[in-house]
């Protein structure tokens, strides 16, 4: 049942490596399999047309949408129109065309009549795509003064019974550009084995194969700690990558180019007052409850597809329309982008609109996935802005009658430089429409196109948990996120974006799980069956930033949507294993349940 077997680096010099180490570390680790669950089940709304159809459809945007389309029904393009409007949350499994949209379109050309589809949750835990899914077992070789030598990953990745449209690119290309995450590891050598089972596929689920990556890095920097008697702290930031080594090559190949790890561990330290944690250690014993801490330190790679385009048009009465090629499922893109242009413009906020989401209007993007929106869609609004100004310039010379290179802009007014005439941006898209100026909307077009490489957004997260040894009940009573996602362009969008990912981690952590029987019988079928975190699981989160700015982007940004889901699964486990490690306890699976829990400590009672 072997698809693929993906390798990168040296066996041979990590053979080696191994075997002259002073220390040799090894873990067996599950990442366990789950079940991306937006707010709203999949919904499909199709109206046929003279040629083709109109397909109403959430997605993560509707251009990847359409194109897959023409090629189900050999359709032109332009024959297909697809509206994605209000969406419910993606994490990856909005990206992908599922079965439904195409029988629902097939029927509506067939019959002639509207066709709609509503899937219930059951449905979609059934047939909607899994994510990650992992046996890995890591093996690090340490000197004395415990600097990484070499680390083998030796990983088996479940995809499912078929190939989604991402299933073998998420284990090994997706997890593996950040293999080895922010640690110095002289030799790497990384082994993923991609198998097909009678189970649902698996696709791309926030944060694609960089979760299951920076999972095995932490839980082996802890093991290790450990095992050799060093301090966790100091074991990370002896092996951390150095902002003197910049830009640093990662064993995958690419380039990383900004980052300071280890001052982002130490706010995150301090933030989350590392120091005092054996009073509420002691707290918790008077309560008969088990304290224990643990860090979740991730590097993650966004960007994806390396084009996007900025359409910026200013009508006579001064609405300003932006379409742009990203898609928003709850990350606030209008509120965003309207922030980017206001500044760059310095127009009024509310004079902005955002339109996406109907291929119709959008004619050029790659929708919303791994951290893109203001990394792509940001920098072509920025830059389609100046753009614009650059071409209205010309209209505006006339206008003030000064050689367009004495012409200044700022707040909405261009200026002369030598004289005190000046007009307004929405008194030059007036002049637009006039025919001595070509008699068309002011307007530009810019397709902005980043070249190779990505951001790596990184941070640390601190966790602590209580235990309850009679129950196994655990809790994770404090949170600390510090993330290092370049420019924070909206605090309190980005906090959001934290708390989101954070509470998906939680939740793989310590509750979800989707289980088959040997005959390949979904166990874990509904929302009775598969526990989601709720309110009650979460704790208040502490949430700052460290801005280290990319140096490869006008705006200096890296991404923030993933970083939440890289961290948290690591922090929680270790926090737990802290806990328990005075029982004996060094090593645990996700979800760590209650039942879990129980088990072990009655193991060692």
């Amino acid at each position: 049942n072997l698809c693929v077997h993906f390798e990168q680096g040296s066996a041979t010099d990590v053979d080696q490596a191994l075997a002259s180490g002073a220390h040799r570390i090894s873990v067996s680790l599950v990442n366990n399999r789950v079940v991306p669950s937006p707010l709203e089940p999949r919904a499909t709304l199709v109206e046929p047309a003279d040629e083709g159809f109109k397909l109403y459809n959430p997605s993560q945007g509707a251009l990847g949408q359409r194109a897959v389309l023409a090629k189900v029904f050999s359709l032109p393009a332009d024959q297909i129109r697809v509206i994605s409007p209000d969406t419910g949350g993606g994490f990856g499994v909005r990206g992908e065309v599922h079965s439904e949209v195409c029988v629902a379109a097939f029927a509506a050309m067939a019959l002639n009549k509207p066709i709609k589809y509503t899937g219930d949750r059951s449905e979609m835990f059934l047939s909607d795509n899994h994510g990650r899914d992992n046996l890995t077992e890591v093996t690090g070789s340490f000197d004395t003064d415990g600097n990484l030598l070499a680390v083998r990953i030796e990983t088996t990745a479940n995809l499912g019974a078929y190939c989604s449209n991402a299933g073998p690119f998420v284990p090994t290309m997706a997890g593996g550009r950040i293999v080895g995450s922010v640690y110095r590891i002289p030799h790497i050598h990384h082994s993923v084995r991609c198998v097909f089972t009678n189970t649902m596929p698996v696709g791309a689920y926030r944060g694609a194969g960089r979760p299951e990556a920076c999972y095995v890095m932490e839980r082996l920097l802890d093991a290790a700690a450990r095992q050799i008697g060093f301090n966790a702290i100091e074991l990370r930031k002896r092996n951390f990558i150095a902002p003197s080594d910049m830009p640093y090559q990662l064993p995958s190949g690419v380039t990383i180019s900004s980052g300071e790890f280890s001052n982002t561990l130490d706010m995150a330290l301090a933030r989350s007052d590392w120091a005092g944690f054996a009073q509420r250690q002691q707290a918790s014993a008077q309560k008969g409850l088990l304290r224990g801490r643990g860090i979740g330190f991730y590097v993650e790679s966004s960007g994806g597809g390396p084009e996007e385009e900025a359409v910026i048009s200013v009508a006579e009465d001064g609405r300003i329309d932006v379409v742009v090629g990203t898609f928003s499922h709850g990350q606030g893109h209008r509120t965003t982008y309207a922030q980017i242009l206001s500044e760059t413009l310095g127009v009024d906020f509310e004079a902005i609109n955002i339109i996406q989401g109907d291929t119709d209007v959008v004619a050029f993007g790659g929708g919303t996935g791994g951290s893109r929106s203001s990394q792509m869609g940001g920098v072509a609004v920025q830059r389609a802005g100046h753009a614009l100004v650059d071409e209205a310039k010309t209209i505006a010379a006339e206008l003030i009658q000064t050689p367009v290179e004495q012409v200044d802009y700022a707040d909405g007014l261009f200026s002369a430089k030598s004289t005190e005439a000046q007009v307004s941006l929405q008194q030059v898209a007036e002049a637009s429409q006039q025919p001595q100026f070509g008699g068309r909307m002011l307007s530009k077009t810019l397709r902005y196109d980043r070249g190779g490489g990505y951001t790596f957004p990184n941070g640390a997260h601190v966790a602590e948990v209580e235990i309850d040894p009679d129950t196994g009940a655990i809790e994770v009573v404090r949170y600390t996120a510090v993330d290092d996602c370049g420019r924070v362009i909206n605090p309190l969008l980005a906090t959001g974006q934290v708390h989101g990912g954070v509470a998906m981690g939680i939740g793989q952590a310590l509750l979800e799980n989707a289980l088959y029987d040997d005959d390949g019988q979904l166990l874990s079928g509904s929302l009775m069956d598969y526990a989601m975190p709720r309110a009650m699981h979460i704790s208040d989160m502490d949430v700052s930033f460290h801005e280290v700015l990319d140096p490869n982007n006008d705006l200096g940004v890296k991404g923030i949507g993933e970083g939440g889901a890289c961290a948290a699964p690591s922090a929680v486990v270790n926090a737990a294993i802290d806990a328990l490690a005075p029982m004996g306890i060094t090593a645990l699976d996700m979800p760590m349940t209650p039942e879990r829990l129980w088990r072990a400590i009655r193991a060692v009672s």
